[in-house]
């Protein structure tokens, strides 16, 4: 019982009140001209290190959901297709994965917004924990519309309900992609032709707001003159996204993603347009004493953007890098043998700080 107890305090501490501190996550879509289909995104917690780790789950591994009070007593679940996800806090919250037929699935704060459906202990035993809904939705689906079907079979339940509720982006091998958003105890579907993601508010909301940057184009706006003799024109290039939001709020970062992948030009190869993805993700890296007032910044990390990951379904590969390391890293799938791997959970930084290496003259 004392495990239990201390095991629910430290989900209740990481996902209560370092939630508070920055619920900021950034997805993006790009496709390659050789039809690589990629998804991006970053993941931001402000208030302390999220340890994360990969973890690698072969097909068969059993699990069981948290359920409130912090016991293992929820759905039991074991899966039958082999998947990598990025964990958070716990090898068993699975923030982003990919699983062995090309189902991708991330979550992403939604605070403010979002309502699950209220515990009942008599269905506990079809009661998902929202944490653990990627992880058993990558173990179990192939296609949007298996997880379509799949929710239907279950409850969806917050383990502690101080913290921040999650919307989900999930897509497959076709190029379909979904919101889902849990809104006054109600599963809603969104299709995602924009291909981005951020938070709050509700992902229809975020669409219709676009509206209000209808003004807004790439490239240089126009030399003009204004009441016959005053000549304006533009300081330099990229003129034509003047009043193109630059804060970190949910809304201003959703505008200007859409708007950076919207204009980026097409890649070759779908290495290429991973290596392009993390260039355009650089824009949304958060230095961590922005979410904070004066003299309350924590010093023990570097920045509230803990990771980046890029996600290649068309060739089952997720990419990422750390706050700690910018170097990237991959995990190949089509080289795991799922039916025979084991379990395993790997921290994501074998190190705690990047090495800074001097170049060698000779």
């Amino acid at each position: 019982m004392k495990k239990i107890l201390s095991v629910f305090c430290m989900i209740s501490l990481s996902c209560g009140l370092s939630l508070r501190t920055a619920d900021a996550c950034t997805g993006i879509t790009l496709r390659s001209e050789d039809g690589a289909y990629v998804l991006a995104r970053t993941i931001e917690w402000g208030g302390s290190d999220l340890n994360s780790k990969y973890v690698i789950v072969p097909r068969g591994y059993k699990q069981v959901s948290f359920v409130p009070g912090g016991a293992k007593e929820g759905l039991s679940f074991t899966a039958r297709y082999g998947y990598v996800g990025l964990a958070v806090e716990q090898e068993d919250f699975v923030a982003e994965g990919l699983n062995e037929a090309g189902l991708s699935i991330g979550l992403f704060y939604f605070p403010g917004y979002g309502k699950y459906e209220s515990y009942d202990v008599s269905k506990k035993s079809s009661s998902i924990a929202d944490l653990q809904l990627a992880s058993w939705l990558l173990g179990s689906c192939k296609t949007v519309e298996e997880v379509r079907d799949a929710l239907k079979e279950v409850h969806v339940v917050a383990i502690d309900p101080r913290a921040s509720t999650v919307h989900w982006r999930i897509a497959d091998a076709s190029g379909r992609q979904y919101v889902l958003e849990i809104i006054d105890e109600e599963l809603r579907f969104y299709k995602n032709d924009l291909g981005v993601l951020t938070n709050s508010p509700s992902f229809d909301w975020q669409k219709t707001n676009l509206n209000n940057y209808v003004n807004l184009y790439p490239g240089s706006a126009i030399t003009g003159t204004l009441s016959g003799n005053v000549h304006l024109s533009p300081f330099g290039a990229g003129s034509g996204m003047l009043g193109l939001p630059g804060d970190v709020t949910p809304p201003s970062r959703f505008v200007r993603a859409f708007f950076y992948q919207h204009t980026a030009p097409c890649q070759h190869t779908a290495v290429e347009t991973v290596l392009q993805s993390f260039q355009i993700l650089n824009n949304f890296d958060i230095p961590v004493g922005v979410e904070f007032p004066a003299g309350k910044v924590p010093s023990d990390i570097p920045s509230a953007t803990q990771w980046t990951s890029v996600t290649d379904i068309t060739n089952r590969i997720i990419y990422y890098r750390t706050m700690y390391n910018s170097a990237i890293r991959s995990v190949e799938l089509n080289k795991i043998d799922f039916s025979k791997v084991k379990y395993r959970a790997i921290p994501l930084d074998n190190i705690r700080r990047q090495p800074i290496f001097s170049v060698e003259i000779k």
